[in-house]
């Protein structure tokens, strides 16, 4: 399984890990974005109005309403990402990866547009009189590129596992067993009824569900976030000092952190940006489809807010808590994981300036240190070999090795090219920098609340990838649908929940990998696809402006 695991992580860093693959979604954005000329601040205001039913006409076919299609569709992307996924990028690329994060939603939100728009134009009615759309029907009616379609499709399919359901359970099943003990499967088979109970019914119970899901869990995150940037007020002015003083610069090492160049904090920033709004895939405009709309530049319009909701506010709140709390440059008694831990031959001190900097460059692959072979020497617990252990991107202290009965040990551990061989014989601890949600939940307990804080990570946890699930499950079914027809959806939907119960329970490693080539094979289709029909975007956005300012007459248009 892990040899399968490292052949797909190879694939996938020449595919959706790539450099190529990040320029290609950032430049697409920039493209539209000129090309446009900056509709997502020219147009933001019409499309608030519009998801407010402004420009809605009776007879509009659809099965959801505007808000109900923009909440299916932020379910699927308010998730996991935006409390771990931020928290990672901070840990990797400190506060300027924020900004970089902001800059790359604000592009988002342009590529969002022109997807929705472009895939609502072409969607269909299916034999059960729903709608379907998606990216894989402009690629067949319009583009006339079935083929291209089959393998948007495909992709689709394998990420609704990948990315919306496998995955998303794991995540909830580990937080509710280390915030209240419930066991994975129990929690696996509670979830699976409802998620069962929720997508058996199809996209007309999903809206139901999810346009007050998404409100209630963002309240319930607001108002924690708020509590904790409140309660460390001091700290607002110098986090955001931090966020544009870093910028070009990149962060210096402080506390426990190491320090990051700005080519590693732009990179970090942006990848998080795009993969959080998930702008350019080609999963929303599968929810928007459903909308009840006469004009697709309507719905594309109640797209372009996702972006600034998921990323510019919900990500940007994450981000403010973990700054102003000060943990994410703070070392934390935690078990060290395998693929956070790296020895290397000679022992480094943090508090020499000459060291960090070695370190840093180290980290960022600029020049990399040589690593450990051998045998480190423990004695009681204690590592006595001259090596330095780097756990998390930080100089880890206080180390101590248990054996899996939790007594000190005593003995050797086999290092390999700076891996530690056969980590699962040991349990690991010390002191260290933390990422993801474990980061997350550590801010939040910096409040008034103290660590019953971590509770509303956990909760949010919950609710945002649980809403994950559901979105991503439609996402699938309609490419299902494509596929095979409507009559295959039932099947698929029993195979999507078993495999939820499932994935509370076991390893998902191998599917994040695999969702990260997935992901690839879905963008990289629906962005060739957008670009080619730019021109007809343009064509659309002026025939909207037409029969808007025809309706409105006493309002202004932009030009």
């Amino acid at each position: 399984m892990r040899q399968l695991n490292e052949f797909l992580g190879t694939i996938d860093s020449y595919i959706g890990g790539a450099q190529w693959f990040v320029y290609f979604l950032l430049g697409t954005g920039l493209f539209f974005t000129i090309y446009l000329r900056f509709p997502q601040f020219r147009y933001l205001k019409y499309a608030v109005k519009i998801v407010r039913g402004k420009f809605d006409r009776p007879g509009d076919k659809g099965d959801a309403s505007h808000f109900q299609a923009l909440t299916a569709a932020l379910s699927g992307t308010v998730g996991t990402g935006n409390i771990a996924g931020v928290a990672l990028a901070v840990h990797l690329g400190g506060p300027a990866a924020l900004f970089w994060m902001l800059m790359t939603a604000l592009v988002g939100m342009t590529t969002k547009f022109v997807e929705v728009t472009l895939s609502h134009k072409y969607r269909e009615q299916t034999s059960d009189g729903t709608m379907a759309g998606g990216p894989m029907y402009y690629m067949k009616n319009r583009l006339n590129m079935k083929w291209l379609a089959v393998i948007f499709a495909v992709a689709t399919i394998f990420s609704a596992f990948g990315t919306g359901s496998l995955p998303q359970i794991n995540s909830i099943s580990n937080a509710v067993f280390s915030t209240w003990g419930i066991s994975k499967i129990v929690t696996g088979a509670v979830l699976s009824i409802f998620l069962a109970l929720v997508i058996i019914g199809g996209i007309h119970r999903i809206v139901k569900v999810t346009d007050k899901l998404v409100p209630a869990m963002a309240l319930i995150y607001f108002a924690g976030s708020f509590t904790v940037i409140l309660y460390n007020y001091q700290n607002i002015i110098p986090s955001f000092y931090a966020i544009i003083h870093d910028v070009f610069t990149g962060t210096a090492a402080t506390g426990g952190f190491l320090g990051a160049g700005f080519a590693f904090a732009f990179n970090r920033g942006v990848t998080r940006g795009l993969f959080s709004n998930e702008a350019g895939q080609g999963s929303a405009p599968i929810a928007h489809a459903a909308a009840r709309a006469h004009e697709p530049v309507s719905e594309g319009l109640v797209a372009l807010l996702e972006p600034f909701i998921d990323t510019v506010i919900i990500c940007m709140l994450t981000g403010m808590v973990l700054l102003s709390s000060g943990v994410w440059k703070e070392k934390f008694q935690n078990r060290f994981q395998a693929s956070d831990m790296q020895v290397l031959a000679v022992r480094f001190d943090e508090k020499l300036p000459q060291d960090v900097e070695v370190l840093r460059l180290h980290l960022a692959g600029i020049k990399t240190q040589q690593t450990y072979s051998g045998k480190i020497v423990i004695n009681n617990g204690k590592i006595e070999s001259d090596i330095t252990l780097i756990n998390a991107r930080s100089i880890a202290e206080n180390v101590l090795v248990y054996t899996n009965e939790n007594k000190r040990y005593t003995g050797s551990i086999e290092v390999s090219s700076g891996i530690i061989q056969n980590a699962d014989d040991y349990q690991i601890e010390g002191m260290s920098l933390l990422h993801s949600a474990p980061l997350t939940n550590e801010a939040f307990a910096r409040s008034w609340l103290g660590e019953y804080g971590k509770y509303i990570v956990a909760i949010s946890l919950l609710l945002f990838a649980f809403s994950t699930t559901i979105s991503w499950s439609y996402y699938g079914d309609r490419a299902v649908t494509y596929l095979f027809g409507v009559e295959k959806v039932l099947p698929y939907r029993i195979i999507y929940v078993i495999g939820f119960f499932i994935a509370s329970f076991a390893d998902t490693t191998i599917v994040w990998t695999l969702s990260g080539i997935t992901i690839a094979f879905m963008t990289v289709p629906n962005l060739i696809g957008i670009l080619l029909l730019r021109k007809e975007m343009k064509s659309e956005i002026g025939l909207f402006w037409k029969e808007y300012a025809s309706r409105f007459p006493d309002e202004k248009v932009p030009k």
